[in-house]
């Protein structure tokens, strides 16, 4: 014990001698000339004998020495240009390298900061303009130690470091590769052709700067990993202006060197990319083209000549020797075995293996025979390694998109091909080359999920200008439609192909994904018209071939088949792809095994013999047929009805058991059973020719000769498509097919399912009845009929699923479009009940839906309730009364729910409004208008709605706020009504005017203008009427500079100013019969203005005339009627213009001024 004792202390006796005594030597402040002096005699010269005593030194001591040491290569760095002083810190560098390397140094704070900051400067120094030499590799090996060092105290440190010394740590490893990379681009310019010592030097220098970065950015990666979504946004700025640095230099060169060392340095920084990107504090933009030149390169990366057949080679440069390289030259000499040229090879590993200028075609290649048997397996794993370069490329790729996608969308023509897609390319790689050609799974995954990535988000925005034409008709200049159209027909060609070819499971489910996603973003009607068809056709090929040799296949025939029905989802419909259903159909269709025809494929596939999961997706391809094709669905209604029944009662199936089973909601087998009543649904509504129950009357304007040429189709998404290829198909009158499918599906499929225990399947079939249309409602049986309404008020009464109640609601609410079937005041009793108690639902949805049908049953209820009075008893009128009432409470208990059942509720006050009595009497004295108005009692329901009205404009959404202006429309036309002795006149038009002027939603502004063109007299605008004259005009006159609109209204802009048109001359029409001459006095001081409105709109008129001549003479077929209409148009508009002219004539004159009264009244004779 006394022995190892004494031996510990004669080990450290030198150490505390020597730095006791440097300690002692430095208080005195001494010159840096002085302390190299020092350093070299007490520490440097004793090197040997201090390392081994730190085993037997206590940590804290070791620490506090080495922290010493830190502040005296402080205390150097001010000796810039110092030949000795640079020498110092180098061995200071190594010494605590060394200290490192034996010991865990306690980091804090404090230490952090000082070891941080001068290790900076000593980086500074060794690659900085001071140090840089030829042959510096002592400064290039000194700060990879001190990378080291700062690399092994991080992770000591790693639970105790905190997030002020990773910010630190960060600007000290960017100030490291800001120094090596001004460093690195000159020592690469040199050649290292043969194996003379300069040529080792540089080879070595080289090697010692990539290792520097590599280690650099490796650091930074692990510095994100750690705090990266805590560091300020100023940090992450700073770093990626690094790495665009690092990247512009790649990118300026015309290739990119291949060896092992250059393999780490690309994954490195590669990685360190991602890292940051994922953890992005700002924006990206300015550097997304910039890093896209870069990453490309990297597409081909390790990919060289000598690979097999099917791997193609698309890159400048490759992975070979050069021709005055060590290799050859051994290739000429003596025989050298193989392990002493693994020898060789190793000796020289840090020289690089390619020469620095560009590498074309006829490189000298290593041969097989160079290379021996265990080289075979060195080869492949620095394949490997090139792999991991051109995956980390591709993973950047997918950051930089997902980071600022619109930005990226610029870079889509660099990084997809226009052409030739199924061509190898040499020299320009992009995404799909790696796709379908790179050698290895992780890489073609890579870009799949990158292409994923690029199709997803605004992808699906501004591809639709795409426009595809033909390389011949393109000219010197390519539009970037153009260049999208080319793109969209390549990944089209290039991904079919794939899907086709492919055999690995996750590939495969991921070209699938790209598929759908490409569909969703393709505007086929801008296509060639084969394309679509060609999709379809590819999509049935590779589901008949099966998936034979997959594991999952059932999985992916599902996939597939999903695949499908996006394809047969798009819109409009193609009429190759109705033509080849028809061509189909009339050879007569199998479904008893997938065959060469796609519906007998669907058909095969929908059986309830077939997996479910398979069942589930052919139903739904099968249902995305019948909405985009009706036109089909009475030539194929047996098979489809056969299917749907089948799932009913599934012969020799124990399936009929599950999805019949009380205790099995949610399995499989109710969904696959939901999805063939959703297909019943489906077929029922294209056979009817079902386009839609919302009321399509409430988007259009007012009948107005300046807005009766402007039709506004609204789309119902739950409407099949009656368009193919952009053309409306005419549909024939589907009633009488219509009643016969009807009348089979209430007595087999919906008997069942309505009363089935599932709620899934019970809401489909009472769906069903919200696709049914007057005509086929009318040429049903009675007993049909009345099965249908009562089917859907029981399951709106007695239900106790919410989704089911909804439905049934729905469905209440089609049928209330319907007055005729509204056959007495019970069934109308019973369907306002319905309603009424489902809007007091706990359930949004619920709600939803029971207001929507409230709306309509409010509408419907104006059309029938003379028809009830007239023809019933007293207490029929009592009961319509009553129940009048009920739904104005109703609706009014509403206007305080949510948007969605406010904007409903208002339309329902707005229908009511239009005939309610407003008073007891006629405003004319005489009798009654309406038999309801004999009964009606309640005088405070108007005063009531109109603050309801007003409410809801200030706390309601878009569509709450159109409803509102066109409720108000309805009500300006209710007869019982004197606008001008209302107290709250003033109130509503101020607010239309308001929405008028301010809102930026071009609908409502439309809806606010049409509302104030309905008073009729200038009497119901009342004190108002000044206020409305001059709002309309300065609207009207502003229209043209207005740039307070959301986008999406922009394409109402037309609309919105034919409706001011005739809102203008409606009031225009009014003004001579006013009495108010400020009103006057205002028309005189926008005479100008005016004169000039008015000869414009005279202009246009005269115009659209000589226009519709010339058209109707080139039109010889053109119908008497048509032309009838086109008349009455012109002669209603010349009307109203005149109207309006003759009446500013009349003001002006009433205001002496006699020259403008004559210049309007020319005006007014110009266009008679």
């Amino acid at each position: 014990m006394e022995a190892s004792t004494s031996t510990s202390s004669s080990a450290i006796r030198p150490w505390r001698t020597a730095f006791l005594s440097l300690r002692d030597e430095v208080q005195n402040s001494p010159t840096n000339t002085t302390l190299i002096h020092l350093l070299n005699t007490l520490i440097f010269s004793k090197s040997q004998t201090l390392i081994p005593a730190i085993a037997n030194l206590p940590v804290h001591e070791v620490t506090s020495d080495a922290m010493f040491l830190v502040e005296l290569a402080r205390n150097l760095l001010g000796s810039r240009g110092n030949d000795d002083a640079l020498h110092a810190l180098v061995q200071l560098s190594q010494l605590i390298h060394y200290f490192s390397d034996r010991i865990s140094f306690k980091m804090t704070s404090v230490t952090w900061v000082l070891v941080l900051h001068t290790f900076g400067g000593m980086v500074e120094m060794f690659l900085g303009a001071d140090g840089v030499k030829r042959d510096n590799v002592a400064e290039f090996e000194a700060t990879k130690q001190c990378l080291d060092t700062v690399r092994s105290l991080v992770d000591y440190n790693q639970r105790t470091i905190m997030l002020s010394d990773n910010a630190q740590l960060l600007e000290f490893l960017l100030k490291t590769v800001s120094y090596s990379q001004n460093v690195i681009s000159p020592c690469f310019s040199g050649n290292i052709q043969g194996y003379s010592l300069e040529s080792r030097k540089i080879g070595l220098q080289r090697s010692n700067l990539l290792e520097i970065q590599t280690t650099a950015f490796t650091m930074i990666s692990d510095v994100f990993s750690r705090s990266g979504t805590s560091l300020q946004a100023h940090h992450w700025k700073s770093t990626v202006d690094a790495f665009r640095n690092v990247m512009d230099a790649l990118a300026s060169k015309s290739l990119l060197v291949e060896n092992n060392v250059m393999d780490r340095f690309y994954t490195s920084i590669l990685h360190c990319l991602h890292v940051v990107l994922i953890n992005a504090k700002g924006p990206i933009q300015d550097h997304v083209a910039g890093f896209v030149a870069a990453l490309r390169m990297f597409f081909g990366y390790g990919l060289t000549n000598n690979s097999n057949k099917s791997q193609i080679v698309y890159k400048k440069e490759s992975r070979t020797t050069h021709v005055n390289s060590h290799s050859a030259e051994s290739n000429s000499g003596a025989y050298v075995p193989p392990h002493v040229r693994k020898k060789n090879q190793l000796k020289d590993s840090n020289s690089l293996s390619t020469s620095d200028g560009p590498r074309g075609t006829l490189d000298y290649m290593s041969s097989d025979s160079d290379l021996s048997d265990s080289d075979g397996s060195a080869k492949g794993i620095g394949n490997f390694r090139s792999s991991k370069v051109r995956v980390a490329a591709i993973v950047c790729i997918q950051d930089l998109c997902r980071s600022d996608p619109k930005s990226f969308a610029a870079q889509w023509t660099i990084l997809l091909p226009s052409s030739d897609v199924l061509q190898a390319r040499r020299y320009e790689a992009n995404l799909m080359t790696c796709l379908l050609f790179d050698p290895y799974l992780k890489a073609r995954i890579a870009s799949a999920s990158t292409l994923t990535t690029m199709l997803e988000g605004p992808a699906s925005v501004f591809l639709q200008v795409a426009e595809y034409k033909e390389s011949t008709k393109l000219g010197s200049f390519t539009a970037l439609s153009s260049s999208l159209g080319q793109i969209l027909m390549q990944l089209h060609t290039g991904i079919l192909h794939l899907i086709k070819q492919e055999k690995n499971n996750g590939l495969l489910t991921s070209l699938f994904k790209i598929l759908t996603l490409l569909i969703s973003c393709t505007p086929y009607s801008r296509m060639p018209d084969e394309l679509l068809p060609t999709v379809i056709l590819s999509l049935h090929q590779r589901i008949i071939e099966g998936f034979l040799t997959h594991s999952d296949q059932s999985g992916l025939l599902a996939v597939a088949l999903s695949c499908l029905t996006d394809a047969l989802s798009v819109s409009p419909s193609s009429l190759k792809v109705n033509e080849m259903f028809v061509a189909e159909i009339s050879k007569g269709l199998n479904d008893d095994k997938a065959s060469s025809g796609l519906l007998s494929t669907l058909l095969h596939y929908s059986r309830s013999f077939t997996n479910p999961t398979v069942s589930l997706e052919a139903l739904q391809v099968l249902k995305a047929v019948a909405h985009n094709y009706p036109n089909i669905m009475v030539l194929c209604w047996k098979q489809f009805s056969s299917i749907i029944c089948d799932f009913l009662d599934p012969p020799g199936s124990s399936r009929a058991g599950t999805v019949n089973s009380r205790h099995t909601v949610g399995t499989i087998g109710e969904k696959v059973l939901t999805n063939a009543i959703k297909l019943l649904d489906e077929c029922l509504r294209a056979i009817s020719g079902f386009k839609g129950t919302e009321d399509l009357a409430d988007d259009k304007l007012p009948i107005s000769p300046f807005t009766y040429d402007y039709v506004k189709v609204k789309t119902i998404s739950s409407a099949p498509s009656y368009v193919l290829d952009g053309q409306m198909v005419a549909s024939d009158d589907n009633s009488v097919s219509g009643s016969q499918q009807w009348c089979e599906a209430i007595e087999k499929p919906l008997s069942l399912t309505l009363f089935h225990s599932s709620s899934m399947v019970r809401a489909a079939s009472v769906t069903c009845f919200a696709g049914i249309t007057s005509g086929v409602f009318f040429s049903l049986p009675e007993d049909k009929q009345d099965q249908i309404i009562s089917y859907s008020i029981n399951a709106a009464f007695n239900d106790e699923v919410p989704s089911v109640r909804s439905a049934a609601c729905r469905a209440i609410g089609v049928i209330a479009c319907f007055p005729q079937a509204l056959k007495s005041v019970e069934i109308l009793g019973k369907f306002i009940n319905a309603a009424e108690i489902n809007s007091r639902h706990s359930l949004v949805p619920v709600r939803i839906a029971a207001a929507w049908a409230l709306a309509n049953l409010c509408d419907s209820l104006r059309h029938c309730i003379d028809r009830f009075t007239l023809e019933r008893s007293a207490v029929d009128l009592i009961e319509c009364s009553k129940m009048v009432s009920l739904l104005i409470d109703c609706s009014l208990r509403l206007t305080r729910d949510g948007d969605k059942i406010k904007a409903n509720a208002v339309r329902a006050l707005g229908n009511l409004s239009r005939f309610v009595p407003c008073s007891s009497q006629d405003v004319n004295g005489i009798s009654a208008t309406s038999l309801l108005q004999l009964t009606w009692e309640d005088s405070s329901w108007l005063e009531r709605m109109v603050q309801a009205f007003l409410s809801c404009v200030t706390t309601g959404n878009v569509k709450v706020r159109w409803n509102v202006c066109h409720a108000l429309s309805n009500l300006f036309l209710n007869e019982t009504l004197k606008l001008q002795d209302t107290d709250w006149a003033s109130s509503v038009f101020s607010i239309l005017l308001l929405l008028l002027r301010d809102s930026s939603n071009f609908k409502i502004r439309i809806q606010a203008a049409a509302a104030l063109a309905t008073p009729p007299t200038i009497f119901d605008y009342g004190k108002s009427y000044s206020d409305v004259v001059q709002g309309v005009l300065h609207t009207l006159e502003n229209l043209g500079s207005d740039q307070m609109f959301a986008p999406s209204s922009f394409k109402y802009r037309v609309a919105l100013e034919k409706q001011l048109t005739s809102t203008m001359l409606h009031v225009l029409g009014l003004a001579s019969e006013s009495l108010d001459h400020p009103v006057h006095d205002f028309l005189v001081k926008k005479a100008s203005f005016l004169e000039d409105w008015l000869k414009a709109l005279c202009l246009s008129l005269v115009n659209q005339i000589e226009a519709e001549h010339d058209s109707t003479l080139n039109q010889k077929h053109e119908t008497n009627q048509s032309e009838a209409e086109h008349d009455s148009t012109l002669n209603q508009k010349k009307e109203v213009i005149n109207r309006a002219i003759k009446s500013l004539v009349k003001v002006y004159e009433g205001r002496n001024n006699q020259a403008m009264a004559r210049r309007f009244d020319k005006l007014a004779n110009a266009i008679l």
